[in-house]
């Protein structure tokens, strides 16, 4: 790495992690969360029951979970950048792809696929905001978290952008304006690609693989993984389902999009609300207590259609549950020397994804008994509280 672009990541932390957090917008903020929103035109024109709607968004998951144990051995050969760009790029052709198919299997092939795109970014994005943060200690908790929070971007983008092309094509009549939105956000997926290569290379490269004395041990983070797969489990259910349900209670369009759009706004805040938390708690603490406040903001909806309450519940789930990631990169950059740092984070985020093949598919199968949507939102809420109570127990590693 050139001693320039060294030298403009120390000068320029903040403009960096803005600029590769551009990656998490993609690969979770649009790539993923958008589906949201889609969902409900896409069952209405499709006729897909809620466990068929859910299945989609496992086969997303799925793709991520093969995606992330493909990551570590394609980072070593490839490095974190090109893995960024190119994660980046496919997740753009895969969304666009989805724009052009009816077919039930083929569009859950793109979902897949898009899932496997999604991981090498998330995970290489991951990397390099580590590195950023080991050049920063002093603000590395702020510098995780911009990076995560930038996923908040693709959601306050996909609110906006997402309603606006639906009400396009049917002005224009279109036999599956669903499609529209698709097409629109791969063409926003590939506009900030653009926004994001040149800066992910002012990071400097690491060693990605550790040594002997240095390596992740499974055994030693077990609580914290156990806690982040019931995290990946609980937290995917309400952002599959809560549109879904927002709009089987009654809410009207234009309080929808601003219940998303508030949902996305918390998320770009939560970098700076946990930063000192996650500088703080060297153990599993951080990841307790944002399971838990996600376990609280999932089963108000459950409860309560009280717009007041409703809202309160997006805010503060925006707010928490994409820290709850950065909590465990931050865990990983406690406990262990920045060569272990690739395998810590890419652990984590493959049992991350195992969960959330489970979550969708499980709330969806109990929607459509007898209970519907609540009652699978509160399965969502149990699950994270569990996770709360196993990351209690993950303690920090002795140096």
């Amino acid at each position: 790495m050139p001693a320039t672009s060294h030298n403009l990541a120390m000068r320029r932390p903040f403009l960096t992690a803005l600029a590769i957090s551009l990656g998490a917008a993609v690969s979770l903020g649009m790539s993923r969360f958008s589906y949201a929103l889609l969902l409900p035109p896409m069952r209405s024109d499709l006729g897909w029951t809620y466990l068929l709607a859910g299945a989609m968004n496992t086969g997303n998951a799925f793709g991520y979970f093969i995606g992330a144990l493909m990551t570590p051995a394609l980072l070593r050969r490839c490095g974190a950048h090109r893995m960024l760009v190119a994660g980046a790029l496919l997740a753009a052709l895969f969304m666009l792809l989805s724009g052009l198919a009816t077919a039930t299997g083929l569009l859950l092939c793109q979902r897949i696929l898009s899932g496997v795109a999604s991981a090498f970014i998330f995970i290489s994005g991951g990397v390099l905001a580590a590195r950023l943060g080991g050049l920063h200690p002093r603000r590395a908790g702020f510098l995780i978290g911009l990076y995560y929070g930038g996923t908040g971007f693709g959601i306050v983008l996909s609110a906006l952008l997402v309603p606006a092309t639906l009400a396009a094509a049917a002005d224009f009549g279109a036999a599956h304006g669903w499609q529209w939105a698709w097409l629109a956000l791969g063409g926003a997926c590939l506009l900030a690609t653009l926004g994001m290569a040149l800066p992910a290379r002012q990071i400097p490269d690491a060693p990605l693989q550790a040594g002997p004395h240095n390596r992740f041990r499974i055994g030693s983070f077990g609580y914290g993984l156990a806690a982040y797969f019931m995290f990946g489990a609980g937290y995917i259910g309400y952002m599959t389902f809560v549109i879904a349900l927002l709009k089987e209670q009654g809410m009207s369009a234009p309080l929808i999009t601003l219940f998303y759009t508030l949902l996305g706004l918390a998320v770009l805040a939560s970098s700076r609300v946990w930063a000192g938390m996650l500088d703080h708690f060297k153990g599993g603490q951080s990841l307790a207590i944002l399971n838990g406040l996600l376990a609280a903001a999932t089963l108000l909806p459950a409860l309560t259609a009280t717009p007041l309450l409703v809202f309160a519940s997006g805010i503060l789930f925006g707010g928490v549950f994409l820290s709850v990631v950065a909590s465990t990169t931050a865990l990983v950059r406690h406990n262990l020397p920045p060569p272990a740092w690739s395998a810590g984070i890419s652990a984590f985020t493959t049992v991350f994804a195992f969960g959330q093949i489970i979550g969708p598919s499980m709330v969806g199968w109990i929607a459509d008994g007898p209970g519907g949507l609540q009652r699978g939102l509160a399965f969502s809420a149990l699950a994270l509280l569990l996770g709360a109570l196993l990351a209690l127990r993950q303690r920090a590693l002795p140096h």
